[in-house]
């Protein structure tokens, strides 16, 4: 098999590049290339004897919300301000580092979602005649209550 340069072979250099124009999906209307996340992997923690000894399955996916040339500018504020500059989703639940890195970017995606989510703006109501009765007849239940908790008078 031939290597290039850096020792990757001609179908890692393609591999790489096909990764690279695809795309994470986190709304309708947006989604970010796979080359913008950065993937770790290391090994997982907690029990699971001699396999998550050697395995490196606990897989971190990170997204730099500064250097994201797929946000717009509002959603990048809005993504700062709600998340911070940088966003982190981890995974090691399985044992398999192809499903925790499917499971750490499903998260990451939701994670964005969440923080460039615009806000319903808030409508000011009133309180209806009703509830407004209904109030001040439980104020009057209270006073009289606590009235006749009171000793008599005396004449």
């Amino acid at each position: 098999m031939a290597r290039s340069a850096w020792g990757r072979s001609a179908a890692q250099v393609a591999k790489a590049e096909d990764a690279s124009q695809r795309l994470l999906r986190i709304t309708d209307e947006l989604a970010i290339p796979l080359s913008e996340i950065t993937v770790r992997a290391s090994r997982s923690s907690g029990p699971g004897g001699q396999h998550a000894n050697v395995t490196a399955s606990r897989v971190e996916a990170s997204f730099d919300v500064l250097a994201s040339p797929a946000l717009s500018e509002s959603q990048r504020e809005r993504a700062l301000a709600r998340a911070g500059p940088r966003l982190v989703a981890i995974a090691q639940d399985e044992r398999s580092q192809a499903r925790n890195r499917e499971l750490a970017l499903a998260r990451l995606s939701e994670r964005l979602a969440r923080a460039l989510a615009v806000p319903k703006r808030r409508r000011a109501t009133r309180p209806t005649a009703a509830s407004r009765e209904r109030r001040l007849a439980a104020k009057r239940r209270g006073t009289e209550r606590k009235r006749e908790r009171r000793p008599p008078e005396e004449p």
